[in-house]
Order: structure tokens, then C-alpha cells, then sequence
């Protein structure tokens, strides 16, 4: 440029504000997120353990204030299945049925003793004696019933596995 004659400059045209405030990421984390903080659990209810998932959703415990209020009665809406309390041989067909009608990604959470080795029932020849000889457990819940603060952190440790699925590979396999 000649002196004396026009100039050029450099205009930044993002003001400082907004440069505070974006974020870089990818899509691909975008997703993890968000399918991690909006489960849709799909309640089987077979024995006692049940009445204690049913309270982690009640005011007093309030599942929803995760993003997992919505129970669903359809499989084909839910992508989490809470199996709790004692499952019978006479039962695992009907369970298997709803868990191959569940939409892929989709998760399973043991819950009580009678799913991880048959709790009382272990002697008895109708009782499954472990969950995962009939599905794919990804959480297990011990308890006799489990309280529904263990539900909730159950259900934590899920999410965590859904937005990290890395670090629970890493850490020995599936998160129990």
C-alpha cells in the first residue's frame, strides 16, 4: 500500500461475548449425551423388587429429575429394562420377548439378588439362577429388595457407560 493511502484491516466479526461462549465437539458425543440423559425404562415387575422401583419414581425419591420419569408400558418405546425381582423359567420366554421387541441401543438392569443368583429361591428348580443365562445384563443391583437410592445409582452408572462406553471397556468389561 502506498502512504497516505487507504488501509486494510483485519475486522473480527465475532464479538468477544459469543467467543466465550461456543463450544467444539462432535456429533457423535452430541448423541451420547443426549441418549445418555433421556432413558425410557421399561418396567418388568415379577416379585418384590418391583414395589421399590416403583418408589424410586414416586415424589419422595423423584426418578424424573434425571430424565428417566417415563416408564413405558410398550417395549418398542423403551430402551432400558429394569428386570426386578425373581424370574421363573415359566417367565423367561415372555422377558425375552420383550427385550428382542426393544429397539437397539438397548440396556439391561439386574435388579435384586434373585437376578444375580436366585436369592432364596437358588434350591428351587423354576428359578433362574442368573439374569445373564437369559440376557445381557449390563448393571447388576444386589439387595433383598434393593432401596431406590440404589436404583438411582444404578441407573448413574448407566449413564456413565452410555456416554463413556470407553472407559467402561477399560475398566473390565461391563460395569457390575
Amino acid at each position: 500500500m502506498e502512504e497516505g493511502g487507504s488501509r486494510m484491516e483485519v475486522v473480527d466479526v465475532v464479538p468477544a461475548a459469543l467467543r466465550e461462549n461456543v463450544i467444539v465437539t462432535s456429533v457423535d458425543a452430541i448423541f451420547k449425551w443426549a441418549r445418555s440423559r433421556s432413558i425410557w425404562p421399561l418396567a418388568s415387575g415379577l416379585a418384590c423388587c418391583s414395589i421399590e422401583m416403583m418408589a424410586t419414581a414416586a415424589s419422595r425419591f423423584d426418578l424424573a429429575r434425571f430424565g428417566y420419569e417415563v416408564f413405558r408400558a410398550c417395549p418398542r418405546q423403551a430402551d432400558l429394562l429394569i428386570v426386578a425381582g425373581t424370574l421363573s423359567w415359566k417367565m423367561a420366554p415372555a422377558l425375552i420377548r420383550l427385550y428382542e421387541e426393544m429397539p437397539e441401543p438397548k440396556y439391561v438392569i439386574a435388579m435384586g439378588n434373585c437376578n444375580l443368583n436366585g436369592g432364596p429361591f437358588t434350591d428351587t428348580y423354576s428359578t433362574v439362577k442368573c439374569l445373564d443365562e437369559v440376557l445381557p445384563v449390563d448393571i447388576y443391583l444386589p439387595g433383598c429388595p434393593p432401596r431406590p437410592e440404589a436404583l438411582i445409582d444404578a441407573m448413574m452408572k448407566l449413564r456413565d457407560k452410555i456416554q463413556h462406553p470407553d472407559l467402561a471397556k477399560r475398566a473390565g468389561g461391563e460395569a457390575r
